[in-house]
């Protein structure tokens, strides 16, 4: 019986070796064995194959199979050793098998299947510009791997590119192709099909009884519904419906039904495409809900929004809102408040009782309002960093509610230093000295905003992105404020060539406007010059050959002594015309012009600090050598001076120097030479030119206004105006031929600048077409003008490297021979559109077409429509 039993025993144990021999062969994939006696092994080492591009140790790693482990087979450390490398997304197969058995050790192979790399993509249905925008967006490159999610996220970015234009239903697919040569690769063709663009038909509100449907689909800044122009359907219901009505209505109803079948019937969409992009739907409703929330309708909300097609490429919109009731602002106490009374704040809150709810307003007017003082501004600028006030409701009857403004006030602060980072190429005390936050001075954020500004100003940084930030320490009492900005290059190069009497002119100019004097014999400054003391040094040639040779240069010292902001400037300019024959020739024809001027800047604290005040001595010589073919005086010789004192009290309280959103600038300058005829007994009236005006007298007065308002987003009205008036002293002398106007065209003087004439560009006529008599002389000039401009300006790009808005712009002006001819109201009108382009190293460019609506005397296509280029401000 014992030894039964210990056969069957036998018998069972081979069973069960023999079971598990068979079971656990080599290259069994160790994921799929089932059975219910695991057992134990140590890993002798783990091998990776079917890899071509990856790193096997790095795998193993991912794996978690470490040679010395002990592991079960089958056991969790296989099955979550596949899961790790399945979710790396880069395998199409992984398997893990055992390659070899010894004793207690087992040897295991990690088999992969990589997916298909890609080798080249291509697109299908779309043009080449559209293929090349997507190509910067889907960034695929050659040799990722394509996996289902690079498949999706391609289609996606695709879709959403095209939504955005209005192509609603576009349709694409991704095609792997396998690469006949290259194993495991594939290239993509990504067929994609815009369909048709879909608009929107219309935007339909309903439930709106205290907001008409043209003062909400106003709120809705970027979804449109498409452009109509239907004159005669306005046309007909204006003249034979409307009177009709207009027994039955009263004055603001008729005004509400005009404005109705104007925009009902002419909608013209050019700087806004009907179009529907989700998130700016989205961002579109919660404007609605705004705009009833500052009409004082407070519980206003969206019962649904509904969008749906109309036709293979139009859709409607249909919103409907409830409004509720209208709110009033109650009774308005201050609790807190010790420094300013409770009437000086509601002074500044302007806010009373009866007035309409507007949280809005109310948010503005306590926290920060850009156009005029709040709350938080008048604590704020005596100090009061730690300031806080916040608005309760304590009280809703009917509708009506009563607020309570509850403040806590805290202790002034003072600033405890001051920290800049980011200006890598201008030195500190540059910086340093245009704050106006300095340490041991009281907090005050009107004083960060000005600084801000006045950084912008210096052009050495992204105005866009100068970032104050006060670091405050409320135990001490103190604030520490660090400004962050960006460098951008400020210099400019000038390589042109131009078209003057004749020829080709060729124009190389320099300026260095961050230039460092100080640095200039430190060889190690020169990366490629000394800068970063914020002076500004300007080099300019210019030359046809022979003929014409002017060079100029000039230095301005912003900071003279580095203590106070005076400015001094020196500059000179030497310019040669002749016919290009040698000076021993009899027939030697020449002009040369020789200038210096010294300037002294000086900043004034009143009337405020954006005053200044500019003076100058200026000394010009003119010799004339058989010289008389385009000067209307003279017998083309002699030598004339030209000694002046020029002032100029200017206001600047633009926000930037490229594009300005608000701020306006302001000057009146006088120059003046002396009256030397007044101290002289000669008789003028019979003498030859060229003694009358060798002592060049006069007397020139110039006014300048702009105005910037920024009106809705980055939309800007710019409002100019410029006069100018040269007189005379001695009326037997008569007005001097040199520093004259001319008006029209571009305002670039080019080789045109001879006598000292002032060119002012005037677009929609030809250069200088307005100068009085030009058709006949163009050599007289005018001693009047005035010009008026109108511009709306809209940026397209606010980047520093690239700075690009675009205008469309009215403007009228004229020039006039003397007083006696003039007329103030008869002005040459001209309208287009333009635009303007900044680049650091070349300046602002631009580029206006303008159309001129009053003819020209003499001159029959001066304004028959003109393309004009300007450098600078030069058209300005």
């Amino acid at each position: 019986m014992k030894l039964k039993s210990c056969l069957i025993a036998l018998t069972l144990l081979l069973f069960s070796a023999t079971i598990h021999a068979q079971t656990i062969r080599l290259g069994d994939d160790l994921s799929e064995i089932d059975y219910s006696s695991p057992k134990e092994y140590i890993i002798g080492g783990v091998t990776v194959s079917g890899v071509q591009y990856l790193d096997h140790n790095v795998l193993i790693m991912l794996s978690g199979l470490q040679v010395a482990d002990r592991i079960e087979i089958p056991g969790d450390k296989i099955r979550k050793a596949i899961e790790k490398l399945w979710a790396q997304g880069l395998f199409d197969n992984v398997r893990i098998s055992a390659t070899k058995f010894t004793d207690e050790l087992v040897f295991l192979n990690i088999e992969l299947q990589e997916r298909p790399r890609l080798s080249k993509f291509s697109f299908k249905g779309i043009k080449k510009a559209e293929a090349d925008d997507l190509r910067d967006k889907i960034k695929l490159m050659k040799g990722d791997v394509v996996t289902e999610n690079v498949v999706i996220r391609t289609s996606n970015i695709i879709k959403k590119h095209f939504t955005a234009k209005g192509f609603l239903n576009t349709e694409v697919e991704l095609e792997q192709i396998r690469d006949s040569v290259k194993a495991n690769e594939v290239s993509l063709v990504i067929k994609v099909d815009k369909k048709q663009k879909v608009k929107i038909d219309q935007i339909n509100f309903s439930g709106n009884n205290s907001l008409n449907d043209v003062k909400l689909k106003k709120t809705l800044k970027n979804t449109k519904d498409k452009g109509v122009f239907r004159p005669f359907v306005a046309l007909d219901e204006l003249v034979f419906r409307f009177p009709r009505k207009a027994l039955t209505l009263n004055m603001d109803t008729i005004a509400e039904y005009g404005t109705r079948v104007v925009t009902e019937n002419f909608r013209l969409r050019i700087f806004k495409a009907s179009k529907l992009i989700q998130d700016d739907y989205k961002e579109d409703l919660n404007s609605l809900l705004a705009k009833y929330n500052n009409e004082g309708y407070r519980d206003a909300v969206i019962i649904k929004d509904s969008v749906y097609k109309t036709g293979p490429k139009t859709i409607n919109i249909d919103i409907e809102i409830e409004e509720g009731q209208r709110y009033y602002f109650g009774d308005i106490r201050w609790v807190g408040n010790t420094k300013y009374s409770a009437e000086q704040l509601n002074d500044v809150l302007k806010i009373k009782r009866g007035d309409v709810y507007n949280q809005s307003e109310l948010d503005a007017n306590l926290n920060y309002n850009p156009n005029e003082i709040d709350i938080s501004t008048l604590y704020l600028d005596d100090g009061y960093l730690f300031f806080s006030v916040t608005p309760v409701e304590v009280r809703v009857e009917n509708d009506t509610i009563d607020m309570e403004m509850r403040i806590r006030e805290g202790k002034q602060a003072t600033i405890n230093k001051v920290i800049l980072k980011g200006n890598t190429r201008t030195n500190d005390h540059v910086v340093m000295r245009e704050l106006r936050t300095r340490p041991g001075q009281m907090f005050s954020r009107s004083d960060i905003i000005r600084t801000t500004r006045e950084l912008a100003q210096l052009r050495y940084f992204d105005p866009e992105k100068i970032v104050p930030t006060p670091i405050p320490n409320p135990n001490e009492g103190t604030v520490d404020i660090e400004y962050k900005v960006e460098e951008t290059s400020s210099d400019q190069i000038e390589l042109s060539g131009g078209w003057g009497y004749g020829r080709v002119v060729g124009t190389l100019g320099l300026s260095f406007n961050n230039f460092s004097a100080r640095k200039m014999f430190q060889p190690s400054a020169w990366r490629p010059i000394p800068s970063g003391d914020g002076q500004k040094l300007s080099l300019r040639m210019q030359s046809y050959g022979k003929g014409y040779l002017s060079y100029s240069a000039s230095f301005t010292e912003p900071w003279l002594g580095g203590k106070k902001p005076n400015s001094f400037s020196v500059s000179y300019y030497h310019s040669l015309y002749s016919n290009g024959v040698s000076k021993s020739n009899e027939n030697y024809q020449s002009f040369k012009i020789d200038g210096f001027m010294l300037m002294l800047g000086k900043r004034l604290a009143w009337p405020d600090d954006f005053f200044t005040l500019m003076q100058k001595v200026s000394i010009q010589t003119y010799r004339l050598n058989n010289y008389g073919s385009i000067f209307a005086f003279g017998n083309g010789n002699g030598k004339y001076n030209n000694y002046s004192y020029g002032i100029t009290m200017a206001r600047n309280s633009i926000d930037s120097p490229i594009f300005q959103r608000s701020g306006s600038e302001i000057s009146l300058s006088l120059d003046l030479t002396p009256p030397y005829s007044l101290f002289s007994d000669k008789d003028y009236k019979g003498m030859p030119d060229e003694d009358k005006f060798k002592w060049i007298e006069y007397h020139k007065w110039k006014f300048n206004f702009s105005l910037y308002r920024q009106i809705v987003g980055n939309l800007v009205l710019s409002a100019r105006s410029r006069y100018g008036f040269l007189g005379a002293y001695n009326s037997d002398i008569g007005v001097t031929p040199f520093d004259r106007y001319y008006l029209g065209g571009d305002g670039l003087s080019g080789y045109n600048n001879l006598d000292g004439r002032e060119i002012i560009g005037m677009r929609g006529y030809s250069n200088e077409s307005l100068t009085p008599d030009y058709y006949a002389s163009k050599n007289t000039g005018g001693t009047i003008y005035n010009k008026t401009t109108l511009e709306l300006r809209y940026p397209l790009s606010l980047n520093p490297s690239a700075t690009i808005y675009v205008m469309t712009f009215v403007e009228a002006g004229n020039a006039w021979k003397d007083f006696r001819s003039f007329n103030p109201f008869a002005l040459k009108r001209s309208a287009g559109v333009g635009v303007r382009v900044f680049l650091p190293m070349f300046g602002l460019l631009g580029l206006d077409w303008g159309y001129g609506f009053d003819d020209v005397p003499g001159i029959p296509t001066a304004n028959k429509g003109q393309f004009h280029f300007s450098i600078n401000q030069s058209i300005d």
